[in-house]
């Protein structure tokens, strides 16, 4: 049996055996397997050596356990091990052959051209049809050498070609150190801007989108998200390195907010409108970013007040489209809406007017309003959150209309009452009735101490979050507005308080008034307290206590009247009736006169009548009182009975001549005589001397009337 002759298929070099592997090789095998020849030791070269004895001695146990192992493989898993190494050598072999194929398929073409017989029998048939015999051919060829003419030529083309190449190079980096120069002073130019608005106090960031592009944050972070993320511009470099600030896409102008007062229709006084458009020869990059810092603020001043005004309809703040219009007192209104530059330039309502300090004072409350709210959010978000619930938390709107309304509708309602209590009380005055009043407007208003005058400040663990002065001075306004009126009725003993209060809020009813008085001229002291939301509830209720203070102040006017007449005469008797009597300290009874009637009564104090009862006719004479803000009038006439026959008189003669001035009297038919007092003046004349004492006087006789 002839012996098996392995054969390999694979490429196969061999390295001679003998050749040994330079020093360099070695050294290189010797640093990559076990670091610098520092680290190495006698030591551990055995220690080395030990550990590779020990892992051999496992090997060899672990082969053997690898042989056992293999002679346990199942026969079928042989089988097809078999297969597949039997089916790698037929690959293999095949494309050996395939390969020599394609040498001697090469080799028979270039031989076709010398011995095309011999080489047609060794070429396979797919060549024969694609080539035909000699197409491909070997020569040897000897170079021809150059002449020195030839290489001249060439050694000074390829000195011209570099020197072209340096002189294009050297262009090119001039061109280059220019350029960067240029680029250096543009970016020197653009960081000095850029630290420039830093140091003014603008946020300079990154853009969210654009994180290799800057911004500045002109906008105000504690506004709502639409206008704090439009608060966000880019600071984008022009060719010489200037600002450039885009804003991205504007839709509208900037516009600002004007604030009117009209009167009968009538504009009586406009606000100025915020200059935002560069002025001549202006183009700085913070004068743009400060107008387009105030652009915005406008916007949201008049969103923040349009949101407000649909909470506090039912104040009378109307809202309609572009304008928001609410009552600043009973003939003027307040009209608020947003215009562009041009608009507000060109309309009429920016000449003077008497009123122009009203609506800017309107306008610059409206905006520190905003700061102020801006200021307390912030305040808010630095402090420690509440705990998170499931409930959305609430986002209320700012208060900016309801401190400046309250305060509107609280100044017109104590200019009323004033001019109400002024009227009424120059009215009684005329009739030489003493009364008074006294007002102490926004108690409720406690200004803080200027940080100039206040004490040294305490320790600051004391108060950490103590606001500053300026948002303690806009918090003392923004409270319910309160005022105090205090006086006196007819009677000196009898007197009354007014609290006005002005609440402006989605749940409050405005303006109430709170009277509390104390009257003691009845037959008893009585005490009350009301509450009134109208002004002609409140003057209506001050006229019936004015009225009834009167009524019973009429009989005491009417006792003293009758103690300044003169007395009959007293006899002996009388006087010592009267002794025991002054000795009690109170003025005797004056006994009636015989051409007087009886004391006057108090019958319908609520009404201001008053009756008495005539002792030689046998009748009552009423007395009515009719008190209004600018007229006192007094009608007396008799009550049933005939008429007497001696009863009239010449009430000119009564009276002792010609009635001139502000009081006016005249005799009625029927009997009837009317005595008033106007504030103003009268038509007729008055004696600027005759009293409502005289007058009593007079009626109490029995011939008057």
């Amino acid at each position: 049996m002839e012996e098996p002759f392995p054969l390999p298929l694979r490429p196969f070099i061999q390295k001679s055996a003998a050749e040994p592997d330079s020093l360099p090789i070695r050294i290189a095998q010797i640093n990559a397997q076990r670091g610098s020849f520092r680290n190495v030791t006698e030591q551990s070269l055995r220690e080395e050596i030990d550990a590779q004895r020990a892992l051999e001695a496992a090997g060899g146990e672990a082969e053997e356990k690898g042989e056992v192992e293999s002679e346990e493989v199942k026969p079928t898993d042989r089988l097809e091990q078999l297969f597949k190494s039997r089916a790698e050598i037929i690959d293999f072999a095949a494309q050996a052959h395939a390969e020599a194929n394609y040498a001697l398929d090469l080799v028979s073409l270039l031989v076709s051209k010398y011995t095309p017989r011999q080489a047609e029998i060794s070429m396979s048939p797919y060549l024969k049809q694609r080539a035909p015999l000699g197409s491909l051919g070997i020569d040897v060829i000897k170079t021809p050498e150059k002449t020195e003419a030839a290489q001249k030529e060439i050694v000074d083309l390829s000195r011209g070609w570099k020197l072209e190449n340096f002189d294009a190079a050297a262009n090119k980096l001039l061109q280059s150190a220019s350029r960067l120069e240029e680029e250096v002073a543009a970016e020197t130019k653009y960081w000095a801007g850029i630290l420039d608005i830093k140091e003014k106090g603008w946020k300079v960031c990154r853009l969210p989108r654009e994180r290799q592009t800057l911004g500045v944050q002109y906008g105000f972070l504690e506004a709502t998200p639409t206008f704090r993320d439009r608060g966000l511009a880019a600071l984008r470099r022009g060719g010489g390195g200037d600002l450039i600030l885009d804003r991205g896409l504007q839709t509208s102008k900037p516009r600002s907010l004007r604030v009117r007062v009209q009167h009968d229709d009538q504009i009586v006084g406009a606000s100025k409108l915020i200059p935002l458009e560069l002025a001549a020869g202006e183009d700085a990059i913070k004068s743009r970013i400060r107008l387009a810092r105030d652009a915005l603020y406008e916007e949201e001043l008049f969103h923040e007040i349009n949101r407000e005004a649909r909470t506090l309809l039912q104040h009378g703040i109307e809202s309609k489209q572009n304008l928001i219009q609410f009552q600043a007192n009973d003939n003027q209104q307040i009209l608020i809406d947003l215009v562009g530059l041009d608009e507000g330039t060109s309309d009429s309502d920016q000449q003077g007017h008497e009123e122009d300090a009203l609506a800017e004072t309107v306008a610059q409350s409206l905006r520190l309003l905003l700061s102020h709210a801006h200021r307390q959010k912030y305040r808010r978000r630095t402090q420690i959150p509440p705990p998170v619930t499931a409930k959305r938390r609430p986002n209320p709107e700012y208060s900016l209309l309801q401190p400046t309304v309250s305060y509107l509708q609280h100044k017109s309602a104590i200019r009323w009452l004033r001019s109400f209590l002024d009227t009424i009380t120059r009215t009684l005055q005329l009739a030489d009735l003493k009364c008074k009043y006294n007002i102490a407007p926004l108690i409720s208003v406690n200004l803080p101490l200027s940080p100039k005058t206040t004490a040294p400040a305490p320790a600051p663990s004391s108060e950490p979050d103590s606001p500053p002065f300026v948002e303690r001075l806009v918090d003392s306004f923004l409270t319910p507005l309160e005022s105090i009126v205090t006086g006196t009725f007819l009677s000196p003993t009898s007197s009354f308080k007014i609290r006005i209060i002005t609440t402006i809020n989605p749940n409050a009813l405005g303006t109430e008034f709170e009277i509390a008085t104390n009257i003691s001229s009845g037959p008893r002291t009585r005490t009350s307290s009301s509450r009134f939301g109208l002004r002609d509830d409140l003057q209506q209720l001050l006229l019936y206590l004015f009225t009834t203070d009167l009524v019973y102040l009429i009989p005491h006017l009417a006792r003293d009247t009758d103690g300044q007449s003169s007395p009959p005469p007293v006899t002996s008797g009388q006087k010592q009736e009267q002794e025991p009597t002054e000795e009690t300290g109170f003025n005797p009874p004056t006994p009636p006169h015989p051409s007087h009637l009886t004391p006057w009564t108090p019958t319908s104090p609520e009404n201001g009548e008053l009756t008495a009862f005539s002792p030689a006719q046998r009748r009552s004479k009423k007395l009515t009182i009719d008190l209004r803000p600018d007229r006192l009038a007094i009608q007396c006439q008799w009550l049933g009975g005939p008429e007497p026959d001696e009863a009239e008189m010449d009430f000119e003669r009564a009276v002792g001549g010609g009635v001139t001035g502000g009081v006016e009297a005249k005799g009625l038919p029927s009997g009837v005589i009317v005595y008033s007092w106007g504030d103003g003046g009268g038509s007729g004349g008055v004696d600027e001397e005759r009293t409502l004492r005289d007058v009593i006087g007079l009626i109490s006789q029995e011939g008057i009337c």
